[in-house]
């Protein structure tokens, strides 16, 4: 779908996902963002509720939660660069946040939101993605992209966090602990970008799980 016809969408929805500024602060991603797919543009004479929109609005909320983490690491590598932490302790305080842990994934959101709005739904019984393929079938190749960038998001935390080791033993080395942070600086605002463009309408209409909106 164009760019046109989601904000088209999103204006009807009367919610803005966050663009993507295409800015990189490397020369090379973990993906070709030129082969993403995309969702086709969904009726014009669509209506949304509020608990739809609510929904939509709470993907990006905590996507933009973890653009503040983001914001959140980069200080404190520059922190490490600057002598003013040591690499430990930034290993402590990266281990602890919400990227780290895995939360920032939108099935473990979805858990959380769903036991706050339905009180009884637990991470066994919420299973987003095969939801939404079920009652989106044509998001079935954005959903298979997704999860592949989930995986590489993954890996670059992990290269953060090694990056972080190899400077422990190594102070004098900044160029591997930059190259890392930046990367998944890259890889995560793009795919935040990427997964509101796709989801946030959809979400709209069919909620988390069935029945939610």
């Amino acid at each position: 779908m164009s760019d046109s016809g989601q904000s088209g969408e999103y204006e009807r929805l009367g919610i803005s996902p966050t663009p993507d500024d295409a800015k990189r602060l490397t020369s090379e991603m973990p993906w070709d963002e030129s082969t993403r797919p995309h969702r086709p543009e969904s009726p014009p004479d669509i209506e949304y509720s509020e608990q739809g929109r609510m929904v939509g609005q709470h993907l990006i909320d905590v996507h933009d939660s973890l653009r503040r983490e983001l914001t959140e690491l980069r200080h404190v590598v520059s922190q490490v660069r600057d002598g003013q932490l040591a690499a430990g302790e930034a290993r402590d305080q990266l281990n602890q946040m919400a990227m780290r842990q895995n939360d920032w994934t939108l099935g473990a959101f979805c858990s959380r939101y769903c036991r706050a709005v339905a009180q009884h739904h637990t991470l066994e019984d919420v299973s987003v993605f095969p939801h939404l393929t079920r009652a989106e079938p044509a998001l079935e190749p954005v959903i298979d992209r997704l999860t592949e960038e989930h995986h590489a998001i993954h890996d670059a935390i992990e290269n953060v966090d090694e990056a972080l080791v190899h400077h422990i033993s190594h102070p004098g080395e900044f160029d591997q602990l930059q190259l890392a942070i930046d990367t998944l600086t890259d890889t995560l605002l793009s795919h935040l970008s990427y997964e509101e463009q796709e989801l946030v309408e959809p979400l709209a209409r069919v909620g988390f799980q069935p029945g939610q909106v």
